[in-house]
């Protein structure tokens, strides 16, 4: 009886195992590339051009990066100055829809009776545009016909204009914006509460641990990836806030409530604007800011699990 003899294998055949996965990923990684790396890139250049954005680029260099730090003989740009004061605000003030969410998370982790009910209300927010929380905030702030200001009168307490105070508008924009992101980071940790092992919880409880104690060294290490997420969406959101003041105040009153995506709309496609490589040279800025954040967590984040090893 004769033997069969081996065909060659193509080599595509002799490593179909190590090539599929990439075939998969070549699409995703080609609108990546065309989409998001190629305008970071573009974007750079710009900032180094004079350019309205039809016609030709007038190279010019640092200039703008210095008209807005205030290099030399120039001072700082001032509107550039709010703008960057009223990120730092965003950023501090917005991660505390991090511990709100956990917190909520915690209460909606039981078995309770209408618990459904309550995960749909604190969900509720997460599923509303941008836009449609602006408007509700903005109607909620009216200084007389709000609900805000209804509730004060009631007890008394005099009516507020939050949004047409300079003082006050910043941080009234922020408390809309924490409406929806405390209900996403509720789900992010309701999903890393799902995660964690209950034998570890029983057995803490066995040696007696309880309380904030149960939470902080039992819990809370269980959900690390929940919170590394938490960190990274939060901030960028904050960093990149637009909708809700481009709706709520439009940079107002008198650009008090600026950020640096919005002051960069207003140089770049404002009916006032159209100054490409100013804008440009604004979300360059924003861009390394972000990006500094995000390398700061995911080197934390490898740190520890390199010692964890």
């Amino acid at each position: 009886m004769s033997t069969p003899v081996p065909q060659d294998r193509s080599w595509y055949r002799r490593n179909e195992i190590a090539i599929t996965p990439w075939l998969f990923l070549i699409p995703g990684i080609a609108f990546f590339a065309l989409y998001v790396i190629m305008p970071i890139f573009q974007s750079f250049w710009i900032s180094f051009h004079e350019w309205d954005g039809l016609g030709e680029k007038t190279w010019v260099g640092t200039a703008h990066y210095e008209r807005l730090f205030g290099v030399g003989d120039q001072n700082i740009d001032r509107k550039f100055e709010v703008s960057f004061w009223n990120n730092l605000k965003w950023l501090v003030l917005y991660l505390l829809a991090i511990p709100m969410g956990l917190f909520i998370a915690l209460f909606l982790n039981q078995t309770v009776r209408g618990i459904r009910l309550y995960k749909s209300l604190f969900f509720f927010p997460f599923v509303i545009s941008q836009v449609v929380v602006g408007l509700v905030f903005s109607w909620f702030y009216l200084p007389r016909e709000g609900l805000l200001n209804a509730i004060l009168g009631f007890f008394n307490l005099g009516s507020i204009n939050i949004l047409g105070d300079p003082t006050m508008a910043t941080y009234g924009i922020i408390a809309a914006g924490l409406w929806p992101q405390t209900a996403y980071c509720m789900i992010l940790y309701l999903t890393g509460l799902n995660a964690v092992d209950p034998e570890q919880v029983e057995a803490a409880r066995l040696d007696g641990a309880k309380g904030h104690k149960m939470l902080w060294y039992v819990i809370l290490p269980q959900l690390k990836p929940a919170t590394f997420i938490a960190f990274v969406v939060t901030i960028i959101g904050a960093l990149r806030s637009f909708d809700l003041i481009s709706i709520m105040t439009n940079g107002g009153p008198f650009g008090s409530t600026r950020v640096l995506s919005f002051y960069m709309f207003e140089e770049s496609l404002s009916e006032f604007g159209f100054r490409m490589g100013y804008g440009s040279a604004i979300a360059t800025v924003l861009f390394f800011i972000m990006l500094g954040f995000i390398v700061y967590f995911l080197y934390s984040m490898w740190r520890e699990e390199k010692e964890a090893r």
